[in-house]
């Protein structure tokens, strides 16, 4: 607008000179033929010149440039073949879908067009100069006038606003928008005007261009239109908001049919609400949200529409088994061992979700029992554990700054004692929470972060014994890539989501030997069959190893493993946070995982890959008949025939109940002879006696029940000597 006012300002200017310069040669010149005859000619020559200058039409650019600088309001996302898997909308200013060939529109809609819009436009040279005249005499005979002007002159309104602003209406505008016509005919093709004109038109509301308006308007792409849609089109172009009545009478007139009932119908259904067409296969919503972010992005990805299908297909059945009132959510990760590429990428498929929009993928949730594998990974690469050490699995109590710390297991019951690989496979806590404590909380905290949970910004300390059971917060994404270092003979790289993404070197985290024998150990049936028993939805008919977890008050389910070629981690629960119903690793996730590992192996089982060097195989056997004897596997130079579990008179008394640091409290309304505490000693306790404060309890072994009066009270364990072995100190309120 400030432009037009600085033209304005200048035609009046040119008028004052205009009319100044006609005052003095008029005024102050001699009167004859030949002054007469220069004053005219001046002044035609200025008048020329004056309205050159004001009629001068904007810069047009050519065809190329035009389409080259169109953007439209979406972006795309590929697959690695070149497949397209979705789009998303960014600029919601209008509607524009991908610029449209003209040879990707329905014949019948630009023949229809031109000869209702335009109907001389292969014969003039942008300018119809015969509408023009015949508009010019009916506006002087007051007669209803029709537009005179051309696809051409549409076009350089299209391209040169200011030509086509409201207000723009003046003879001088019109002039402005001839000349520029004139330079599109002169520059361009008739085919290239014809295509500009059906990809920059407004149709209807926020729809610009055939491709928005054959979508929102009829459900269609631009090449399944019909001639009664091309009529339809047509008779929105002069009034796009015109109401269905006044659309149906205008198709009736470009129709040139004798019947035209059919239209009034068809008017109200394509201006009624909107139709909608999924101009892609919509398989990775959550995907598209995060990576296409500027209209007319094109990103190719790492992804595989059939894989992707394969994963959205299992997700969609298992979700659907449940039922909302069990689950409404869940996502699934599938990656090239080899590459780290991102195969599949599935963050939700709504059904009953209550939050569809939030991308289950890369969302931190607790990790349960999934982060164990590292744990005795790490334990056994140090030396502190084999595949097959005994580790007690029965109560413990530990004392941590928040007060007692006190694991138990999914099932609520104990196994006594139990080799690591039946302790890994069969998910045990106990045993992961002794492991813990061989190892240190810090150094796990530490090995996770170096394995790419960046989740875990906190030091040891923060996550305390409960780390080892998985009270970290990881993703689905991190989860995937870690059990693929496991896979990779312990090292780990970085995932690939995109084509563009570097392929980066990996890095030693887990040695090939402990990372091998995880491997082992969770792809063994029989290990976790006193668990899941031996034909759950672990079990395939090739080689895999598979864990499963699942977090506090069944907030979320797990099920991550991985193959010969293949990582595959499923996460199944409520985006919302409240707790599942009646479902655990292997009813929940596990089921979506073996259909996906299942699909993938069609072609070709999986293999155990191939035993690194530095580990010895022996057969097995255990004292007490703890485990049935086997074939396992140890580092080089740690290996054992007999396995047995430690007697307990190697093992150090120590008292297990009460914990040092405990509160108990009496309960007025229960007898108080009724509320004694149990006192409980582990080890060789032959020997020892026991002490609360100044008043001897007697043998240790005995296992009394004390009734303490209120207050703090300190329970030593003494040897024959009497020197204190251990000691607690606890109150009673």
């Amino acid at each position: 607008m400030n432009l037009w006012r600085r033209v304005r300002a200048i035609e009046a200017r040119v008028n004052d000179v205009l009319a100044t310069t006609w005052y003095w040669l008029v005024a102050h010149r001699p009167r004859n033929r030949r002054h007469w005859t220069w004053v005219a000619i001046g002044t035609v020559v200025a008048a020329f010149g004056v309205l050159d200058y004001l009629t001068y039409p904007p810069p047009i650019p050519d065809y190329a440039s035009v389409r080259a600088a169109y953007r439209p309001s979406e972006a795309w996302l590929y697959d690695r073949h070149g497949v397209l898997i979705d789009s998303s909308r960014v600029d919601f200013e209008r509607r524009r879908l991908a610029w449209t060939p003209l040879d990707h529109v329905a014949p019948a809609v630009p023949a229809t067009i031109v000869a209702a819009e335009d109907h001389r436009f292969y014969s003039h040279g942008g300018v119809d100069w015969l509408a023009s005249f015949a508009a010019l005499r009916d506006r002087v005979e007051g007669k209803p006038s029709r537009g005179a002007s051309t696809l051409s002159m549409q076009v350089a309104g299209f391209l040169a606003p200011d030509l086509a602003r409201p207000g723009a209406r003046g003879w001088l505008d019109k002039l402005r928008q001839m000349r520029a016509a004139w330079a599109i005919d002169g520059a361009w093709r008739k085919d290239q005007i014809l295509e500009a004109y059906l990809n920059l038109a407004g149709y209807r509301g926020e729809a610009q261009g055939i491709g928005a308006a054959a979508l929102g308007l009829f459900g269609k792409t631009p090449d399944a239109l019909s001639r009664d849609d091309a009529v339809m089109l047509t008779a929105l172009l002069p009034e796009p908001q015109a109401a269905p009545a006044a659309i149906a009478r205008r198709a009736c007139a470009v129709s040139h049919d004798s019947d035209c009932s059919r239209f009034e119908g068809e008017a109200y259904a394509m201006t009624g609400p909107a139709r909608s067409l999924q101009l892609d296969p919509g398989l990775a919503p959550h995907l598209a949200a995060r990576l296409l972010t500027k209209p007319g992005l094109r990103v190719t990805t790492t992804l595989d529409a059939a894989i992707q299908r394969i994963a959205i297909v299992a997700l969609k059945r298992q979700l659907l088994e449940l039922g909302g009132s069990r689950a409404r959510d869940g996502a699934v990760v599938v990656l090239d061992n080899a590459t780290g590429d991102v195969l599949a990428y599935v963050g939700g498929i709504g059904g009953n979700s209550t939050a569809p929009a939030v991308d289950g993928a890369s969302a931190y949730r607790q990790a349960g029992s999934t982060l164990k594998p590292f744990l005795y990974a790490q334990a056994i690469e140090r030396g502190y554990l084999t595949a097959a050490s005994i580790l007690d699995d029965s109560p413990v109590q530990l004392d941590t700054a928040s007060g007692l710390y006190v694991p138990q297991n999914y099932d609520k019951g104990f196994k006594g004692p139990v080799s690591v690989r039946s302790a890994l496979a069969g998910s045990l806590n106990v045993p992961a929470v002794r492991t813990l404590l061989l190892v240190g909380v810090d150094a796990f905290r530490d090995r996770l972060w170096d394995t790419g949970y960046k989740g875990l910004v906190e030091d040891g300390d923060y996550y305390g014994f409960s780390l080892a059971l998985g009270s970290a917060e990881v993703s689905l994404l991190e989860q995937a890539n870690a059990y693929r270092s496991l896979a990779n003979a312990g090292r780990w790289a970085p995932w690939r989501l995109t084509a563009s993404d570097p392929r980066a070197a990996g890095r030693a985290i887990t040695t090939p030997q402990a990372a091998w024998i995880v491997g082992d150990m969770l792809s063994d049936p029989n290990a976790r069959a006193v668990t899941f028993g031996l034909d759950s939805s672990l079990r395939l008919p090739f080689w895999a190893a598979a864990k499963t977890g699942t977090s506090k008050a069944m907030r979320d389910n797990w099920c991550v493993g991985f193959s010969d070629r293949f990582t595959v981690a499923v996460w199944v629960g409520n985006v919302e946070g409240d707790a599942m119903r009646a479902v655990s690793g292997t009813s929940g996730a596990a089921p979506v995982w073996r259909d996906v590992m299942l699909a993938l192996h069609a072609g070709r089982p999986s293999r155990q890959p191939p035993m690194p060097g530095g580990i010895e195989a022996r057969s097995i056997r255990f004292a007490d008949n703890i485990e049935q004897p086997r074939r396992d596997y140890f580092l080089a130079g740690t290996g054992m025939s007999v396995i047995a579990a430690a007697p307990g008179e190697s093992r150090r008394p120590k008292i297990a109940n009460p914990v040092s640091g405990s509160i108990y409290a009496l309960d007025p309304d229960i007898p108080i002879d009724r509320q004694r505490l149990a006192v409980a000693v582990t080890g060789d306790a032959a020997a020892h006696h026991l002490k609360l404060d100044d008043r001897d309890l007697g043998d240790a072994a005995a296992a009394p029940l004390i009734l303490p009066g209120r207050g703090r009270h300190r329970l030593a364990l003494l040897d024959l000597g009497g020197k204190v072995v251990d000691q607690v100190v606890f109150t009673m309120r």
